[in-house]
């Protein structure tokens, strides 16, 4: 069959639904792990909030209920669950009074990343044979996907 059919594209686009679905349960396992290790009890869910303020480094609930694509109230609950478990912070936002920036503590830095530190050891074991440039374009490429962008 010719390597640019659409059979052998079909075929093709097919393998990588398997993996993505096989990665994606592997990624669900981890954050579940890693949610646990930073509070016993923490959902997934509460997780990616956190993470995601982590990443974002200062956010407003807004900003960060349309970056997850999520119910600002059910995403307001978390955070207040976050505040309460000192991983998150709120600040007034210098922008506008009426709303308040969340940040990370130093706390809750420090337990995301002795809870991602088992796992970050795997993928850096399992990634040992592969080259910078290999990790680099991997990257690169999932970017393009997921941002529907050619790469």
């Amino acid at each position: 069959m010719a390597e640019n059919t659409r059979e052998a594209r079909t075929e093709a686009v097919r393998a990588l639904e398997a993996e993505f679905g096989e990665l994606i349960s592997r990624m669900r396992r981890v954050l579940a792990d890693n949610a646990q290790r930073v509070s016993p009890g923490m959902l997934p869910g509460a997780y990616k909030v956190f993470t995601t303020i982590v990443r974002r480094e200062s956010v407003t609930l807004s900003a960060l209920a349309e970056s997850l694509m999520a119910d600002k109230g059910q995403i307001s609950r978390t955070v207040r669950e976050l505040e309460e478990l000192g991983l998150v912070r709120r600040t007034p936002d210098p922008d506008d009074g009426r709303s308040s920036l969340l940040s990370p503590t130093a706390e809750g830095l420090d337990r995301l990343a002795a809870a991602r530190a088992p796992q970050e050891s795997v993928l850096l074991d399992t990634l040992e044979a592969w080259s910078v440039e290999e990790i680099r374009d991997l990257a690169r490429l999932l970017h393009a996907l997921t941002a529907g962008e050619t790469p």
